[in-house]
């Protein structure tokens, strides 16, 4: 169990604590997602933060499902929720759901009424909001605060035996009207929903607040550190005036700074939008800020987690750069990636001197970055293909790819020296013509030539084709937020190209646990659409930031 002092504010207090000689059963955390959509980037924040502080401590973390709202929750995002923690890396001690304490929070909040400190409300949501006051303001007690004890509690049982209709009554706490905390302004606690729930079906019809379920359900698995984010913080009045009224295990409430991301959102409402209005192919699309779109675009659970540490824990509210996410991936793969070559937008490259139908193999590293990596063999034979883009007929200056009698390396391979070029009757290249130099070979070169460029090919006849699925950024701007109007309208209407591709047959054998770098394009990953006829990948990030000079 480490108890040093720690690096952010949150490890600081733990190991004071433990030094203390507090919690010798260990500190207990919990994940609480509701499972209402999918989780995105800033849940890994937080569920890096949970596990790795119960981890870090020698504790545990318990996975809870914050399941009090029967309208928008569904068991597809539980599953997904349990995968991306999987994903991540981390294993929780228990899987529980707020759902699993109903009964007991029932019997609180009728602790709470026989204590009269709850009562059954009448008014409308119109009514309660107006009577609430302001900031400034205080609130005015409604016509039934001053209701029996007797007359609650049966009300509330009527309540619960599905007697009344939907925002015909609520259960409120009886706290402060005065009170310059809104949130203790006698608070909801539960409300009126017919409604399947996906776990409790129709057993119940009237379901608690967030507010009374969180603290509840914390102190109820002894949860010793609630760690929530900033805008909870006016919350833990109320979070610890209902624990100090029931009487139960004194969980805490600790908050810091939620992660706020640059050129994306956030939101689960928003990103619902884009969902249901087809904006995206789905929730894990490549360009969704959500961990399944992250991990199906190539990020790996090293370089998430990294990001996270990278950031850090703290109090104060900020925006990280898009690109330090792009850092933190382009780190890892770099030393994890297997390179390939794969071109774009072909034209042929001819070799007038190599013998026809001749094919050798040329060896490449797998991962320079990595010795035990290996070899991979790339064929070589008189017709390569090269990118468009890197043969001119009227170069300029310090062009170091391919022109008339220039000389240019080709990777793995030999040196080669254009000797002429086809061209079509619209003018545009159709074939390269070179020479090359036997005594160039790569890693046996006697040749003494000198060539600036290197370039990267595929042999023609062993090529395959690939779908390539170039991804940038989701938005064009960089708070879609903040800015006038629909964020929708302010989509990168480039956030997605579809380009064909070439690509050495060593690619023919990729699988979606591998990552890849495509020479001189980025980094690439095996897409869950692919099949083995129509392989597509999908584009990770570039192989250096370009975004800014755009």
């Amino acid at each position: 169990m480490i108890t040093e002092k720690g690096h952010n504010f949150l490890e600081e207090i733990i190991s004071e604590e433990l030094g203390a000689g507090k919690f010798p059963n260990g500190i207990i955390t919990r994940f609480p997602p509701e499972p209402n959509g999918y989780l995105h980037i800033g849940h890994a924040k937080s569920i890096c933060l949970n596990f790795g502080l119960a981890k870090q401590f020698g504790g545990k973390t318990n996975l809870r499902f914050d399941d009090t709202n029967p309208v928008t929750e569904d068991t597809e995002y539980v599953e997904s929720i349990m995968e991306d923690v999987k994903w991540l890396g981390f294993e929780w001690s228990q899987v529980l759901y707020s759902s699993d304490y109903f009964e007991t929070l029932y019997q609180y909040a009728v602790k709470l009424i026989k204590k009269g400190k709850a009562y059954v409300d009448d008014s409308t949501a119109a009514e309660i909001a107006a009577l609430k006051g302001t900031p400034t303001e205080p609130g005015k007690p409604g016509p039934y605060r001053d209701r029996s004890i007797e007359d609650n509690l049966a009300l509330f049982e009527r309540m619960r035996n599905g007697e009344f209709a939907d925002g015909a009554k609520v259960l409120r706490a009886k706290i402060d009207l005065s009170s310059p905390n809104m949130h203790l302004r006698d608070p909801l606690m539960y409300r009126i929903k017919h409604a399947h729930h996906h776990r409790t079906g129709n057993n119940w019809c009237i379901y608690p607040m967030y507010d009374f379920a969180h603290g509840q359900c914390d102190s109820i698995e002894e949860i010793t550190h609630s760690i929530c984010t900033l805008e909870f913080e006016v919350h833990r009045p109320l979070y610890e005036w209902f624990i100090n009224e029931l009487e139960i295990y004194p969980s805490r409430q600790f908050e810091f700074a939620r992660l706020n991301l640059n050129y994306t959102v956030m939101s689960k409402r928003k990103l619902l939008q884009l969902v249901n209005e087809k904006h995206v192919n789905g929730w894990d699309d490549p360009r969704m800020p959500t961990i399944s779109g992250l991990r199906r675009r190539g990020f790996t659970p090293a370089s998430i987690r990294h990001f996270c540490e990278k950031i850090g824990v703290a109090r104060r509210e900020n925006v990280i750069d898009f690109s330090l996410l792009e850092f933190c991936i382009r780190e890892d793969l770099n030393k994890t990636a297997h390179r390939v070559m794969v071109v774009e937008d072909p034209i042929k490259l001819i070799i007038n001197n190599y013998p026809d139908g001749k094919v050798e193999m040329m060896p490449g590293e797998v991962n320079p970055e990595d010795t035990e990596s290996g070899t991979r063999m790339i064929p070589f034979s008189k017709e390569l293909l090269i990118e468009r883009e890197d043969f001119m007929e009227n170069p300029p200056k310090k062009y170091f790819r391919l022109f008339p009698n220039g000389m240019v390396r080709l990777k793995h391979g030999f040196i080669v020296k254009c000797t002429g070029f086809d061209k079509d009757a619209n003018g545009n290249v159709t074939a390269v013509y070179c020479d090359y130099f036997p005594e160039s070979r790569s890693g046996h070169d006697t040749s003494g030539l000198n060539a600036k460029g290197v370039l990267h090919w595929v042999s023609a006849a062993q090529a395959i084709p690939v779908e390539l699925r170039i991804y940038d950024r989701l938005f064009s701007v960089e708070n879609p937020n903040a800015e006038e109007g629909d964020f929708k309208s302010y989509l990168n209407p480039d956030s997605l190209k579809v380009v064909e591709g070439f690509a050495e047959p060593a690619l023919a054998s990729a699988t979606h646990e591998n990552r890849y770098q495509f020479l001189r394009k980025g980094y690439f990953c095996l897409d869950k659409d692919s099949q083995p006829q129509s392989m597509i990948f999908n584009r990770t990030v570039t192989l250096k930031d370009g975004w800014k000079n755009n």
